[in-house]
């Protein structure tokens, strides 16, 4: 089931200056950005078969098991340039060994920041293939207790309002997040320079149906066919790769 409470937890906001009125509130990273009243998935449409065939290893999430070094670096090669992330798994061993497992698999291919929200955060982790996606959209880890904050730069793994909801989501903070510690978003990496991440398109903000942003379901059930159709300028990981 597409996982669908961004329209529940509502991010609050701080007041913009005096005399202006009240921003809109964006709602916390979790991972579906569709509403309750479209909980229901789209039709699944054929475009997969324009895609290559995923390697198997792709859909076997209980395949991905392993426990992650103490502390690792991955690399982000993306559209705007390469991005490293530094992973601690004492601040969230769950999260640490999932992004771990993720990343050797090869998952983060030509995969979308389709959800990036000026001065809030970059979301990515939906596979550009549904047939990857099939496999992994239930294949959820336990949740990790919060130990460090939510802070500029800090890498994080989106969820729904459920327990035990992480699954291939992450984000990275563009400011202090803080206000999303209470709600259990564990941080497990930080992002070495943010220069790179500060580049990342941010022109179609939220997304549907609050925001012109790409509509989360669709971009599940239909995958790279319809963000390279209808969101063009969306920046990518190209490929993921650790550091040795």
């Amino acid at each position: 089931m597409i996982r669908f409470v961004l329209a529940v937890l509502l991010l609050a906001l701080p007041l913009l200056a005096a005399g202006c009125a009240q921003e809109q509130p964006a709602p916390p990273p979790t991972a579906s950005a569709v509403p309750a009243a479209q909980a229901a998935p789209p039709p699944a449409a054929p475009p997969a078969a324009d895609l290559p065939a995923p390697d198997p290893a792709l859909l076997n999430p209980a395949g991905a098991a392993e426990q992650a070094p103490a502390q690792y670096t991955v690399k982000l090669e993306t559209t705007q340039g390469d991005i490293l992330i530094d992973v601690h798994r004492d601040w969230s061993p769950n999260g640490a060994d999932r992004f771990y497992n993720l990343v050797k698999l090869g998952y983060f291919q030509d995969v979308a920041f389709f959800r990036v929200i000026s001065g809030f955060m970059a979301q990515v982790g939906i596979h550009g293939d549904p047939r990857v996606n099939a496999q992994w959209r239930e294949a959820n880890i336990q949740d990790d207790p919060v130990k460090q904050s939510n802070t500029r730069g800090m890498v994080t793994f989106a969820m729904s309002s459920q327990p035990n909801s992480r699954t291939t989501q992450f984000f990275i903070s563009f400011k202090d997040n803080s206000n999303l510690d209470p709600m259990g978003f564990a941080p497990f990496g930080q992002v070495r320079d943010m220069a790179v991440v500060d580049k990342l398109y941010s022109g179609y903000g939220e997304g549907a149906p609050r925001g012109r942003g790409p509509n989360q379901g669709k971009v599940q059930m239909i995958g790279n066919p319809y963000l390279r159709a209808e969101f063009p300028k969306l920046d990518y990981i190209v490929k993921a790769s650790l550091v040795e």
